[in-house]
Parts: structure tokens; C-alpha cells; sequence
């Protein structure tokens, strides 16, 4: 247990001194709660970290232009553009990899929704689908699914763990939510938890935050906490034990992610990848996406702000972006390449300014909400291990199959509830059109299959979802024919089979 003068030596050595102002008001429960909290810390490296954030937050973006270059067309497979022959291989590949128990997945899930304007975490949001599936439900099923295609057709009883790094603010209601909802019907045992560590909040002058008088603000450390979090909470043993040798990557709040995607594990294990990434193309030069490109001839991910707007303007012979691979926050890894990252090149990694508004105590001992942003928070994020790998590739899937990402509240222009929720239904009616199904507006009249929405991902004409239980990626619709229509009332899981799979919902 840290002493009060030991800590109080560190942090005035540190430049520190304002954390224990408060001292003399706390009780003796508050004193040793902050000291725990204090000796959790790398106190040590306070001063560094201070400096850093400042310095770093005051510094103009760096500007990539000039050694930027596109990633080469033969490490590049689309489920788009690629030849059909190919991605059928490549989905091949990918279900027997899972059939035989070596891929995993692993969820980005430590951040709080507070753009979205929520106190929980992310994957507790119902968007608003007629079934009232949150993001955990709608993900948990797609697992279950491709385990079942993947046993249907090697004759296995296959399972893929699912890893879910969580932060100090939703690991508890996390685990609370999946044990009140019953796992999904997923086996708990295959369900892994970890937390990623959390660092202090900086001001603009260098000082450690207090969000109250015996507590110091603290922010996850990022995506690219995943790799330090991997080694602490004993993670890459666990998928050694398993046999988990590919793993699969991606951010909480894309409600179209597709769950150990066959086509993209086959494609990166086909190409002998120790590191891949999926993209999107671009929708226009300026859109805010990163870009996953190579600078200098090694790997990476540029930030939009890096970009002066003439380079991302940039034009093929064709017309396309030069640089179009939009960056999603979907990721392939091998276990070794994991385990490499984490034993040699974790200290190595980038760490990035977010600069936000940060409640804070203060001098007074005045609980204060700020206005406008007052604090850095440092990051790293997940793809900065690009650099390090020895054979890098990139999939290019189709936007309105695979990415509608819930960032904002309702209201905003883009990545809303509303917007990922429009996604996720004229995916579904683009299922059921292309199987032959009949839909209707609510006039009974038929809606053509280039209807507005329907096809382009924008609100479609009538409410049509399909359980991720009855279709991965619309693969059983093929052979199923939908005329009819019907309501039902959403009910929460009960850890019984579901007796109704498919769920079609009309105007």
C-alpha cells in the first residue's frame, strides 16, 4: 500500500503537488480509496506523461502528403471487385479455419457513448429495430450463426471465443448485461472480458485533472490500449490454450460488422498475412475517415487531418480516389504477429492528442462542467501496429453491406441511430428482394428492388429485418421465398431456442 508521504514526494518530484490538495477535507475511506488509485499509477512517469500531452496538443498536425502512396494492388482483395471464383475460396478457406476451432474475435468495446449521449456502454444501445436488439444481441447472434454454417458444412461442433476488452467505466455493466440476457445463448466460457489500463487527463499547461477532490480523472488509453491489455490480463495464453491462431478485430459501434467474416479470414490466410485490414471506399476526398495507405513503403493509417485536401483529391486514369481505402477499425491478426507486437514493439507505438471536455474540480473545490474542451486525453489506437507487420494486406468491402458506424445522437447528419438503423433495415430488404420476396408499402402496393433506400442504404420504404439467426449475409434467402407479412412484439431472450428466426416487420 502507497503511503501519503510517499505519494506526496512523487508527485511534487512530478510537478504534481495540486493532487492532494484536497487532502485535509477527505475522510479516512476517501484517503485510502486515492491512495489505491495513486498506486495504480505510473507515478514514476507522471512528469513524462504531463509534458508529453501538453507539448503534444500544442503541436501542429504533421502533414504525410509528400511520402504517401497507395497500398499495391496485389495486396487488395474486394468482395466487390475481386473475381467471384476467388471470394468463394477465400470463404471457403475462412470456414474451415473456424471449423477447426483457430479463429477468434475480439471486441473494441472500453469507450463511453458520450457523443451518443448515453451513460452506458455502446453495445447496450437498441437503435430502434422492430425486434429491439441491442448491438450486443445483434453480434452475439452473428457468432452463433457462422459457427453454425461453419459446422453445417465441415460436420464440427465449432466455437469462436469472443474477447471484449472493456475500460474501468463498462466492464461492470457489460458483464451485467450479458448475464442478464443469458449470453445470448452463446456459452459463457466463451465469452472473455478484460479491461484496458486508464491514464490521467492533462490540462493544456501539464496538470494532472481531478475530477473530484480525492480523484483524479482518468481515460482509457485508447484502441491501442489492446496490445498492453492483452499481456496484463493474461489474453494471448488464453488463445494459445485455445488454439486460437487468427483473430478478428473491430469496433463496438458498427451495427453491419460482420462477426469472423469467412471471406476476409480466408483472403488474409490465403495471402499468408500476419496483419490485414478491411476498408471502404471513401465517399468523397474530405470525408473524416482515416486512410489506409503506406508512407515511406511501410504500412499505415493517416488521419484525415494529416491529408492536405489536394492529395485526398487526388484522381486515378479512371476517376476513382487515389486514395480511397477508408479506414473502419476492422482488423486482421494473426496470434504470433499479437504476441510480437506485444513483446517488442508495444512501446514503440504512436500516442495521439484527443483533446475533450473534462469535468474537473477546482481550486475552490467547485465541481465544474465545462463548456468547451479543457483537457488531453492521450491515445493509441489499434492500428499503429501496422508498421510492424512483415506481409500486410487490405479487403475492400461494400459500404452498404458492411460499415454504418453509431458515433452521434439523433440529430446529427451522419453515423446516428437513425442512420444505422436505416442500414441495418434496407440491408434486409435487399435480402429478401434479391431472394424474390414481395414487399409492400403501407399502401400494399409492391416496392420495386430500385426503390429508393432499398437499394442505396437510405430509409427504406418498408420495415423488413431479418434475424442474424436465420441469415449471416444473406445466404439463406437464396432459397426461401417471403410473401406474407405479420407482426411481432419484441421480447427479451430468454436462453430458450427461438421459435420464429426470421422477423419481417412492414409499414
Amino acid at each position: 500500500m502507497l503511503s501519503f508521504g510517499e505519494a506526496k514526494q512523487t508527485l511534487e518530484s512530478a510537478g504534481q503537488a495540486h493532487v492532494l490538495q484536497f487532502w485535509p477535507e477527505l475522510s479516512e475511506e476517501e484517503r485510502d480509496s486515492f491512495l489505491r488509485e495513486l498506486a495504480q499509477l505510473d507515478l514514476r512517469g507522471l512528469r513524462g506523461h504531463c509534458e508529453a500531452a501538453a507539448a503534444a496538443a500544442a503541436s501542429p498536425p504533421s502533414r504525410m502528403d509528400r511520402d504517401m502512396e497507395p497500398i499495391p494492388p496485389e495486396l487488395i482483395g474486394s468482395s466487390r471487385k475481386s473475381d467471384r471464383k476467388a471470394v468463394c475460396q477465400w470463404e471457403s478457406e475462412g470456414l474451415l479455419q473456424i471449423s477447426k476451432n483457430c479463429v477468434g474475435v475480439l471486441l473494441l468495446a472500453g469507450g463511453q457513448g458520450t457523443r451518443l449521449g448515453v451513460q452506458y456502454p455502446k453495445g447496450m444501445y437498441n437503435v430502434g429495430l422492430p425486434s429491439g436488439k441491442t448491438l450486443y444481441q445483434i453480434q452475439a447472434e452473428r457468432i452463433r450463426k457462422i459457427q453454425q454454417i461453419a459446422d453445417c458444412k465441415h460436420g464440427t461442433a465449432c466455437s469462436i471465443p469472443w474477447y471484449i476488452m472493456t475500460s474501468e467505466f463498462t466492464l461492470a455493466p457489460t458483464k451485467k448485461f450479458f448475464e442478464e440476457n443469458h449470453y445470448f445463448g452463446l456459452e459463457p466460457a466463451n465469452i472473455i472480458m478484460f479491461e484496458q489500463r486508464m491514464i490521467p487527463a492533462v490540462t493544456f499547461d501539464g496538470k494532472v485533472i481531478m475530477q473530484s477532490k480525492g480523484k483524479i480523472a482518468m481515460a482509457p488509453d485508447g484502441n491501442g490500449g489492446l496490445y498492453k491489455a492483452l499481456v496484463d490480463n493474461k489474453v494471448l495464453e488464453d488463445m494459445k490454450k485455445r488454439g486460437v491462431e487468427f483473430l478478428h478485430v473491430y469496433c463496438v459501434d458498427n451495427i453491419l460488422v460482420k462477426m469472423a467474416d469467412p471471406v476476409f479470414i480466408g483472403f488474409c490466410v490465403s495471402k499468408g498475412a500476419d496483419c490485414g485490414a478491411k476498408v471502404v471506399e471513401k465517399t468523397h476526398p474530405a470525408e473524416p475517415v482515416g486512410v489506409v495507405c503506406r508512407v515511406g513503403g511501410i504500412p499505415q493509417v493517416v488521419e484525415y487531418s494529416e491529408i492536405q485536401l489536394e492529395t485526398a483529391d487526388l484522381r486515378e486514369p479512371g476517376g476513382g480516389l487515389v486514395y480511397s481505402a477508408g479506414n473502419i477499425c476492422n482488423h486482421f491478426f494473426t496470434r504470433t504477429f499479437l504476441q510480437d507486437v506485444a513483446e517488442k514493439f508495444e512501446s514503440q507505438l504512436k500516442q495521439h492528442v484527443a483533446v475533450k471536455k473534462v469535468p474537473y474540480v477546482d481550486t475552490h473545490g467547485n465541481q465544474v462542467t465545462p463548456t468547451k474542451p479543457n483537457g488531453i486525453k492521450m491515445e493509441k489506437f489499434v492500428f499503429d501496429v501496422f508498421p510492424f507487420s512483415r506481409n500486410f494486406v487490405v479487403f475492400e468491402a461494400m459500404r452498404e453491406e458492411e460499415f454504418s458506424p453509431l458515433k452521434n445522437a439523433d440529430g446529427a447528419a451522419a453515423d446516428s441511430p437513425t442512420t444505422a438503423r436505416n442500414s441495418f433495415l434496407a440491408q434486409h430488404c435487399r435480402w429478401a428482394l434479391s431472394a424474390g420476396a414481395t414487399l409492400l408499402d403501407e399502401h400494399g402496393n409492391s416496392i420495386p428492388a430500385t426503390a429508393s433506400g432499398v437499394s442505396s442504404g437510405k430509409s427504406p420504404l418498408a420495415l423488413c429485418e431479418i434475424s442474424p439467426l436465420v441469415s449471416y449475409f444473406g445466404e439463406v434467402m437464396a432459397q426461401t421465398h417471403f410473401f406474407f407479412s405479420f407482426f411481432l412484439n419484441s421480447r427479451p431472450f430468454t436462453g430458450s431456442s427461438d421459435k420464429i428466426k426470421a422477423v419481417f416487420f412492414f409499414k
